[in-house]
């Protein structure tokens, strides 16, 4: 299904089907205030095994993001951290920042990393947002998978929709999407370093 939503006159129908599509398994394509994204529940371990397969990964070394919707989540879903990692976050989210950090026992198995973290996104985009708020809990957050590397990342919602309509349950038309992926900033070891350089500029 592709499913035009206007993020400065969100209806509040469509985003309950969305809702429903996540709280049912479904995997859903959305925007983001970066690339296009690809995601479903965080706490459906089949959903998230699929996303893995779509990706081409094993689902058990994915590694994905998730997407909250306020700050609050830190809290919920990662190990404390010290003033000056909050102020950072604090300072970039919402943005198109990928902040990893030590997860908690709050976040379910099938998305936590080896190394015992994960990462955290809050995208400038009201959509998508409002989807988590709706949810109650965050939804993954991995790029869209594409073979052409070279002309760069889909922006074009129906052309997501026609190579993917088969894979997905629904493509959320939010408009143009960007072609650059979030910046994305490790905190886990005390110093934050950046491990990808996207979208984001850092403001130390």
């Amino acid at each position: 299904m592709l499913l035009k939503i206007y993020p400065q006159n969100i209806d509040e129908r469509q985003i309950n089907k969305v809702v429903e599509t996540l709280t049912c398994g479904g995997k859903i394509i959305y925007p983001t205030d970066t690339i296009y994204g690809l995601g479903c529940d965080i706490h459906n371990k089949k959903a998230v095994e699929q996303i893995a397969r779509l990706k081409g990964k094993d689902p058990e070394k994915a590694n994905f993001s998730f997407i909250c919707s306020d700050l609050s989540h830190l809290s919920d879903y990662t190990k404390p951290i010290n003033n000056s990692i909050f102020k950072l976050i604090k300072r970039h989210l919402p943005g198109p920042f990928t902040f990893i950090l030590e997860a908690s026992n709050n976040v379910p198995a099938a998305m936590v990393s080896r190394r015992k973290t994960v990462g955290i996104r809050i995208p400038d985009n009201l959509i998508t947002l409002e989807i988590v708020r709706r949810l109650g809990h965050p939804v993954v957050s991995t790029t869209v998978p594409d073979e052409d590397e070279i002309s760069g990342y889909t922006t074009d919602p129906e052309v997501l929709y026609e190579k993917f309509k088969k894979l997905v349950d629904i493509v959320i038309d939010g408009g143009a999407g960007g072609n650059m992926p979030s910046t994305v900033v490790d905190c886990t070891s005390g110093e934050p370093l950046i491990i990808r350089q996207g979208k984001g500029l850092v403001d130390w």
